[in-house]
């Protein structure tokens, strides 16, 4: 994996930081004003995306024009209270999503496998 070598001023970042945050424990019914307004403080977004199905709800992305205010963004909203809920915010790393998609679809295979063999999970 490559190290990110960019500098503001003499700061250099973790290879896992990086522009597009992905964001959990968020309220339901937020809006993408009040997504814009909350992470809008912390420098320019290209872009916002909120979960809208069952297995997204809760969840978004955010990517910043600059990694320096994403960077900001997860060190202020970490655990940032919004309506009761408490923030989880995280530099998007797309190979472990892309694991834990693969691990639940394993867990679905198995689960089908046990009833059309007709196995029980207890012993």
């Amino acid at each position: 994996m490559a190290t990110i070598s960019l500098r503001k001023g003499n700061t250099r970042l973790p290879p896992e930081v990086n522009r597009i945050l992905y964001v959990r424990n968020l309220p339901f019914n937020i809006s993408s004003e009040e997504m814009y307004d909350i992470f809008g403080k912390y420098g320019a977004i290209r872009q916002i995306r909120i979960g809208t199905n069952k297995d997204t709800r809760g969840t978004a992305f955010v990517v910043y024009e600059d990694i320096y205010d994403a960077k900001t963004a997860v060190d202020h909203l970490s655990g940032f209270n919004v309506a009761n809920r408490y923030l989880i915010v995280l530099y998007y790393q797309p190979a472990k999503m892309n694991k834990k998609v693969d691990l639940k679809k394993k867990e679905e295979e198995n689960a089908r496998l046990q009833e059309k063999y007709g196995i029980s999970k207890d012993k």
